[in-house]
């Protein structure tokens, strides 16, 4: 997915997008920050973060080697998305003036494709490392959630039909930054599975899953020119706008149905943020087309690091009990 770091309403910091130097060097740090979109990083790090709390509070279960490697290996499973986002788009020509998204440094001459695509082997094969001493403690569930989630990374804008180029591109970031990374994270903690975890790991998916419709709702009349069919084009702008408030709402819904389910209110912490949704829920349906979107993506990144974030501190309010 795409992004860069901003502060959202519903906190008392003004918000613009970050401007892009006008002239980058090529290879520069400056250009691979560019390909690797740092701030995006964030939704590959809060779900790690709220299953390590939820471990400790629910099951008393905290290994912080295991936090580190879970931590490392989803940060660098988003690496390797956004930097098959940034080759890929560029190499299938979807790169165009039209445009108006921030700039891939593949596009732009900033990095050869070839080291990009380069840096996309060494990642995963980091990842691969850096997630060993779980899969040889976990056996085959870890290794095949470590499988999934990196042909999902490479396939989102690799192989001949990249998810990217389908309606199914939320419902990837859903399952993998949601799902799959809260339970899989709470599982190497603990051994098991539980509502809880499932619970939480629905809700973050769910803002995930907004952050990248905002992207796709943006570009949705370029990409119907390149031949994309993106979740924005099939549902067109209206059904866009609502699915958009259902992703922003239902986490806090769910918040709620997890405080209820442990028996405890400090899990319905993230309510707190829920001014930012209704700020953000209208803001995108008032935005003029083009870049104004763009500092919308970044504040809907916020509001998950915000949800994330009340729903640790929760977590580890409750366990001191």
């Amino acid at each position: 997915m795409e992004g860069s770091a901003a502060c959202g309403e519903g906190m008392p910091v003004p918000v613009t997008a970050a401007p892009v130097p006008p002239s980058i060097r090529p290879g520069s740090w400056e250009a691979w920050r560019v390909a690797l979109r740092p701030a995006t990083l964030w939704i590959a790090t809060i779900p790690v973060v709220v299953a390590t709390c939820l471990a400790w509070s629910l099951a008393r279960d905290f290994d912080p080697s295991v936090a580190l490697i879970a931590l490392g290996t989803a940060v660098l499973m988003q690496v390797v998305t956004n930097l098959q986002n940034d080759v890929g788009y560029t190499e299938r020509g979807g790169e165009t003036g039209t445009r108006v998204g921030l700039p891939r440094a593949t596009a732009k001459g900033w990095l050869r494709t070839r080291d990009v695509k380069l840096a996309i082997v060494a990642a995963i094969a980091i990842a691969l490392v850096t997630a060993l001493p779980l899969i040889l403690r976990f056996g085959w569930p870890v290794l095949m959630l470590g499988l999934a989630a990196t042909v999902a990374a490479w396939a989102y804008m690799g192989g001949r039909r990249p998810i990217a180029y389908t309606p199914f591109g939320e419902l990837t970031v859903f399952v993998f930054f949601g799902l799959v990374a809260v339970c899989g994270t709470y599982y190497v903690q603990t051994g098991t599975v539980d509502r809880a975890a499932a619970i939480a790991g629905a809700a973050l998916g769910m803002h995930a899953a907004a952050v990248l419709l905002v992207n796709n709702f943006r570009d949705r009349e370029h990409d119907r020119a390149t031949g994309r069919r993106t979740l924005a084009i099939v549902l067109g702008r209206g059904g866009s706008l609502r699915l958009y408030a259902g992703l922003l709402f239902l986490p806090f819904a769910l918040a709620a149905a997890l405080a209820w389910t442990v028996g405890t209110a400090w899990l319905a912490l993230p309510l707190l943020a829920l001014p930012m949704a209704w700020q953000l829920s209208r803001a995108l349906a008032d935005a003029p087309p083009g870049p104004a979107q763009n500092t919308l993506l970044l504040r809907t990144v916020l509001l998950e690091v915000a949800f994330g974030l009340l729903l640790s501190v929760g977590a580890l309010v409750y366990g001191t009990r």
